[in-house]
């Protein structure tokens, strides 16, 4: 039976490069007892519960209001763990854990007997990688177990980068926060599907096409954006995601269309008694900065420092109440491939391409 909510969230704030042995211990002690702990990884912060546990594994679809049919990576600490998650497990994944574990990509594998079906929302799949973050590394060394760990939000919502985006969403409806400041990347793992007759990414994160393609050069890019209603084979797929409560408009095509369209739309917001939240890059500043809720993630040419503060800006903007938030992307190469599907899924498929001849032009559920 899952615990009746709310309960009694406590934090415990941890050195990320040299982690509290009791905080470790007291976290590891709850994720064996079937309880919910949050804490920091690499790319976002994720909550976790006992990979093995299926009753461990319903509290973290109540707890997020997470529907079952998005499954949930499982984390794990040392290689041969993978073994007791996966079966017939193909030469690459060895070879691609080899080179980017740990780190920030999950492999999808066929699941193993024995490992949870709600943990790959009934299919045949289990995702499982290996964080790089001491924190995540130590917890789940002293677990012992592997960990499902979904990002620690609610579902749809900005996936949470601090352990204060964790309480925002989650608090009272978990046992524990461990608190070891911000994450690193700001995007979720690369997800990687090795069930098929060649390599795709489903989703792409925090390691690159490129990099990938270096190790297996038939490697492609094929990302899905699912209705919520359909079923899915891998997490981050369904088409609303990582969405701030205010509407999101995305905007692409050439630099100097694309701003000059985000400011008259900006203007007919405030015309129509709106208020508008612009994501910038440094380079939007001269032509847009003068609007007064605007969050600046970076500089277009560094997109690490873009990807570390997306989900922040996001949520910063929620809290100042705008109604809707104008972006831009970043292109599609490197990590913008990464920011392009984060974005794309915030404002749930709708894109204005400023080259188009129709405004307006959207993405469908279930297009690739």
């Amino acid at each position: 039976m899952s615990r009746r909510l709310p309960i009694d969230t406590r934090v415990l704030i941890v050195d990320p490069e040299q982690p509290d042995a009791g905080a470790i211990a007291e976290a590891a002690r709850i994720l064996r007892a079937g309880g919910l702990v949050a804490f920091p990884t690499e790319t976002v912060y994720g909550l976790g519960a006992n990979a093995m546990d299926a009753v461990a594994l319903n509290r973290i679809y109540e707890a997020k209001e997470r529907p079952a049919n998005d499954p949930i990576i499982a984390h794990i600490a040392r290689p041969e763990q993978l073994d007791e998650l996966a079966r017939d497990i193909p030469p690459a994944a060895r070879h691609l854990a080899n080179a980017f574990w740990p780190g920030a990509l999950t492999l999808v594998l066929k699941r193993a007997p024995g490992v949870p079906e709600n943990i790959a929302a009934g299919r045949d799949t289990v995702a499982v990688r290996m964080p790089a973050h001491p924190l995540a590394r130590a917890l789940l060394l002293a677990a012992d177990v592997p960990v499902g760990a979904p990002s620690a939000n609610t579902f749809t919502r900005p996936s949470a980068t601090t352990a204060a985006h964790v309480l925002e969403d989650l608090d009272g409806r978990i046992d524990l926060v461990l608190d070891g400041g911000p994450t690193t990347i700001g995007v979720e793992s690369t997800v990687l599907d090795l069930t098929g007759t060649a390599p795709v990414v489903l989703r792409p994160g925090g390691v690159l096409l490129e990099e990938l393609q270096a190790v297996l050069p038939e490697t492609t890019l094929a990302p899905r954006y699912l209705a919520e209603d359909s079923a899915s084979d891998a997490p981050g797929q369904l088409l609303k995601h990582y969405s701030p409560r205010a509407r999101v408009r995305l905007f692409t095509g050439e630099p100097a269309a694309v701003r000059a369209r985000m400011r008259a739309e900006a203007n007919a917001l405030i015309a129509a008694g709106e208020t508008p939240g612009l994501l910038l890059a440094e380079e939007d500043i001269t032509e847009l900065g003068a609007f007064t809720d605007r969050e600046i993630l970076g500089s277009e040419r560094d997109l690490a420092a873009v990807s570390r503060r997306l989900f922040e800006a996001l949520r910063a903007l929620d809290r100042r109440g705008v109604d809707a938030i104008l972006v831009r992307d970043f292109g599609r190469e490197g990590l913008g491939a990464a920011l392009w599907d984060r974005l794309l899924r915030a404002a749930e498929g709708q894109v204005i391409d400023t080259a188009a001849s129709t405004p307006g032009a959207g993405f469908t559920a279930d297009e690739g």
